[in-house]
């Protein structure tokens, strides 16, 4: 419980940095962009508002996950990361089609409007702002193992990338390239669609229990074997849980074992495992004779 609260203050100090900094960058950009005329530079703030509510969702799936298991969910909280960092993907798919379809009407209308100088000065200090604290959500997010916070960190980096190209956008119109802003504007929707995909895809495999890396199967399986009076391990399955993982093992043992000898060979299966893998929350081991696989 004591590892669940740190990992949560650490979680909510950088989600209240991302959120002030956010809130700050966001109204600037949008109320620059509407006064000095630039549509990749409001599309550049939405994309940063978006940041707000992603950083929010993943405050309160944080906080939700290290609730302790109850009579109604067993297993605990933890997939609430998930199912927020889920949530975040369809608010970043429909802000990106919002602005993909808001940019592509400009181009098609040939809307001439050419930005301030001051449109390129916010983009570059919305660039700095938004790699640094990319770097220290993602640091932060892989020490405390969050999943949402990597997500939420991934999108910090995609609102550097479009202020890069909001930034050439506005450089380029004032060129007398005047097209170039409007298509920014768009660049800078497919980016957000981009991440908002790639989020959810990565969040509905946790949801729907998708098998992790290879190598973590690989290796429960080694640490089953070594364990005294194993034959076999006939199957591994694995999910993800939050920061966590779950494991269902079934080990072949011999027949004349007694039922107390082989719940014995199984505790030190599970013992062997979360020994060594401190990642996993359980290990439920079945145990089948030898017989039943010949």
């Amino acid at each position: 419980m004591k590892n669940e609260e740190l990992r949560y203050q650490e979680g909510k100090r950088i989600s209240i940095i991302s959120l002030i900094t956010n809130l700050l960058l966001a109204a600037l950009k949008i109320i620059v962009g509407y006064t000095a005329n630039s549509k990749a530079l409001i599309a550049d703030g939405f994309h940063s508002f978006s940041d707000m509510a992603s950083t929010i969702i993943v405050m309160f799936s944080i906080k939700f996950s290290k609730a302790p298991a109850d009579s109604n969910h067993p297993y605990g909280h933890e997939k609430a990361e998930a199912l927020g960092t889920n949530i975040l993907s369809v608010i970043l798919l429909l802000t990106g089609f919002l602005l993909a379809r808001d940019a592509v009407y400009s181009l098609m209308e040939r809307e001439i409007i050419i930005p301030g100088t001051i449109a390129l000065i916010i983009a570059f200090i919305s660039i700095i702002s938004k790699e640094i604290l990319y770097r220290y959500t993602i640091k932060i997010g892989k020490k405390i193992n969050s999943r949402g916070l990597i997500a939420d960190a991934h999108h910090h980096r995609s609102d550097a990338l479009s202020s890069v190209a909001a930034l050439i956008g506005i450089g380029g119109a004032k060129l007398g390239f005047w097209y170039l802003d409007p298509l920014a504007g768009f660049v800078v929707a497919v980016l957000i669609l981009k991440v908002g995909y790639e989020i959810m895809r990565d969040s509905s495999n946790e949801l729907m229990d998708g098998l992790p890396e290879e190598g973590k199967i690989e290796q429960i399986k080694k640490l089953s074997q070594n364990v005294s009076g194993v034959i076999e391990v006939e199957e591994i399955k694995i999910r993800s849980y939050g920061p966590k993982f779950i494991a269902d093992i079934i080990i072949v043992v011999d027949d004349n074992l007694t039922v107390g000898e082989g719940h014995d060979i199984a505790a030190k299966v599970k013992r062997n495992i979360m020994d060594v893998e401190k990642d996993f929350k359980d290990v439920l081991v079945h145990v089948d004779p030898e017989s039943v696989h010949q």
